[in-house]
């Protein structure tokens, strides 16, 4: 892949992977129009990376969050963080199944599925116009709401629907404050992806494909930086902003999508 794409991909990554618009559905849409050749492993090599880039500019934004909650993990009284904590394990049970015993399946949604992508935005779109609907209340994210909010992760591997999206709606159409399904949603991801990255690092699985390394950097670079100015701006932009834009993007974007590839 040029060099000058890769960068591109990862500058889309930064921006998209904190709005509720699917950043894999957006990567997969810049891909078809470049008309990149990658082969399903190859593209999800790259989806991997750019996603690694942005776990890491999370951890930037949150690092003292992160951090009192590894302080709370590792006391021995039971205390709000190892709670908080053992409900982003909970959250993760989902994802984990499916990224272990479906993962060629997964890989197959990564190689060009344009009219997939267009779909799955209309669902994103519906979701968040549900989310913009429901009833605000201050409900806290309780065990069972960890394991529902981590259903609707699971299901947002398939690119088009928006993975923050997907949470964040869950979360609130449940009750849960906005800043609260924000923070939970960003923080949820994170161990995932650093647990998928080792995981192909450990079984060869990234290292044994000849695969361009230059690309692949250049890509994480751009995906972090973008994502370091992004989070942050992103995070007050759900806060403030009403859900429904959200989903009126994401109709449009689907509907382009889903012309260009059959007309």
């Amino acid at each position: 892949m040029d060099y000058i794409i890769a960068f591109f991909l990862g500058i889309i990554q930064g921006l998209t992977e904190f709005l509720p618009v699917s950043s894999s559905g957006h990567l997969e849409i810049v891909k078809g129009i470049f008309k990149t050749d990658y082969e399903a492993k190859e593209s999800l090599v790259m989806t991997v990376v750019l996603h690694f880039a942005t776990a890491l500019s999370t951890l930037f934004i949150f690092k003292n969050d992160i951090l009192k909650i590894l302080k709370g993990v590792f006391t021995k009284k039971i205390n709000e963080e190892k709670i908080f904590a053992l409900k982003i394990i909970i959250s993760m049970i989902p994802a984990v199944i499916i990224g272990l015993f479906f993962e060629e399946i997964i890989e197959q949604f990564f190689n060009g599925q344009l009219i997939l992508v267009g779909f799955m935005l209309i669902l994103t779109g519906f979701l968040l116009f549900l989310a913009d609907k429901a009833k605000q209340t201050l409900n806290e994210i309780s065990y069972l709401n960890s394991l529902i909010i981590g259903i609707a992760q699971a299901i947002a591997i398939l690119p088009g629907i928006s993975r923050s999206g997907a949470t964040i709606a869950t979360s609130v159409i449940l009750g849960i404050d906005k800043s609260s399904s924000a923070k939970f949603s960003f923080l949820m991801v994170v161990p995932l992806i650093f647990g998928k990255v080792l995981k192909d690092l450990l079984t060869d699985d990234i290292l044994s494909e000849s695969i361009a390394v230059g690309p692949l950097i250049i890509g994480f670079i751009g995906a972090f930086l973008t994502g370091l100015f992004a989070c942050k701006w992103m995070i007050k932009l759900v806060k403030a902003s009403q859900l429904k834009y959200f989903s009126f993007y994401c109709f449009f974007i689907a509907l382009i999508t889903i012309l260009w590839k059959t007309i």
